[in-house]
């Protein structure tokens, strides 16, 4: 599930001590927010206001995965149902109260496990997230280009694409891209945790010092079909390579900025200039690990203590367990804050530009969560916060959808150009 691949992001453990980590993460309540949000704030008045006239587009929810892993439903779309409370932190309620304009569902699925063959299972969660889509008909409507949002936007309906994450899925062929396309995938990140034949991942070894030459037509034959070229988990080489190919404004669908925590997944600055160039956009997320420094210093220090347990009591999971408890109880996890992923996007802003910024939360990816952002509720305390600190109401709009609104349909328009050709 991709829980564990965040853990596995900031911590870079063995496997078998992630799994010990899943198994004994004890969490502090959480504490009482730093910022108002309260119903007589003007700042959340005003947030809400603007979510009311422009669509918040998220760049990356994990649902389809959730619902495919959940103990109960098992990929049963019917039993796990949105009308209800989830256990996971996305529902149709909150969505709602969350005033989420319009969601990339990430059709995710893990580059480590081939299975019988990446296809099948990309195939079954492209499945998985049509069938959410038309489960619910009266909140949900299927979104193929940048004016499918905003009609379904103004039609009180959640505007719902497919993001497909990890190139390894189209199993090195230009005729499955195209063929995901058909099946209404409109962005495709380049690489998830695993270096491919063609390009270089984050958090792998540097095979090709960023993409191939193969690498190279997968993007431009992406921007012949008009799909979004998503760079959030590529290394900073395959990132300087892909910008160096794509006609089409690029996006991050899901990463923060590097100068302030500095972890593989985020962007560094020299390629957030380059973004600016390019018109695209960093959407930063909600992920615990790569918005907040003490939660980053906090994960290195435990790096240690896990490879001495380890040692010291091999597979003896029972007493890693009791020895991992009493550590966390001497050595409290600080939390990740809604202040610091404002932080986050403050600074993409005055590298990149206000233009070149949005949201991709990665709620139902994420174990950990966010103080004050714990769920897909809580995006007006992030824009009230923004407010609070003097951004406009032009600067939140853009922030909000107008951002990638200007990515879409400029990627639409070089697709239509090349298809001329």
């Amino acid at each position: 599930m991709p829980d564990s691949r965040n853990i596995r992001t900031v911590l870079s453990l063995l496997a078998g001590v992630v799994s010990i980590l899943l198994l004994v993460d004890a969490r502090l309540p959480l504490a009482a927010q730093t910022t108002s949000t309260s119903a007589d704030d003007p700042y959340l008045a005003r947030a809400k206001r603007i979510l009311k006239q422009t669509p918040l587009i998220d760049g990356h929810n994990d649902l389809p995965w959730r619902i495919r892993e959940d103990s109960v439903a098992r990929g049963n779309v019917d039993s796990y149902d949105l009308r209800k409370h989830t256990p996971g932190q996305t529902d149709l309620d909150r969505l709602r109260k969350g005033m989420v304009g319009a969601q990339f569902w990430s059709v995710y699925i893990p580059g480590e496990w081939r299975d019988s063959g990446y296809a099948r299972v990309q195939l079954e969660q492209i499945d998985i997230a049509r069938e959410v889509i038309a489960k619910y008909p009266d909140r949900l409507a299927l979104a193929l280009s940048a004016q499918d949002i905003r009609r379904d936007f103004k039609q009180g309906k959640i505007g719902s694409l497919l993001g497909l994450e990890g190139g390894h899925a189209i199993e090195n062929s230009l005729g499955a891209l195209r063929a995901y396309y058909d099946l209404g995938v409109r962005y495709m990140t380049l690489t998830h945790n695993v270096t491919l034949d063609w390009a270089d991942a984050a958090l792998d070894s540097a095979r090709h010092n960023g993409l191939t030459p193969f690498g190279d037509s997968v993007v431009r034959e992406m921007n012949r079909l008009g799909m979004l070229v998503d760079l959030a988990h590529v290394s900073a080489a395959t990132m300087s390579d892909a910008l160096n190919v794509s006609q089409a404004p690029v996006i991050f669908s899901h990463s923060a900025a590097r100068a302030i925590v500095d972890v593989p997944r985020n962007v560094p600055d020299s390629i957030l200039r380059r973004v600016t160039v390019n018109g695209g956009i960093v959407m930063v997320p909600f992920v615990t690990g790569f918005v907040s420094p003490a939660v980053l210093l906090y994960d290195q220090s435990t790096r240690p203590v896990m490879k001495d347990l380890q040692a010291k009591y091999g597979n003896d999971t029972a007493a890693i367990t009791r020895e991992i408890r009493q550590w966390r109880a001497a050595h409290p996890e600080p939390r990740a804050t809604l202040s610091q992923v404002a932080d986050q996007i403050d600074y993409v802003r005055k590298v990149a530009g206000v233009d070149h910024v949005g949201i991709g939360g990665d709620f139902d990816g994420i174990t950990e969560v966010v103080q004050g952002l714990e769920d897909v509720s809580t995006y007006p305390a992030l824009f009230a916060e923004l407010a609070r600190r003097g951004w406009s109401d032009d600067d939140l709009r853009k922030l909000a959808g107008e951002n990638f609104l200007r990515v879409f349909a400029q990627a639409e328009a070089v697709a239509r150009r090349l298809q001329k050709k």
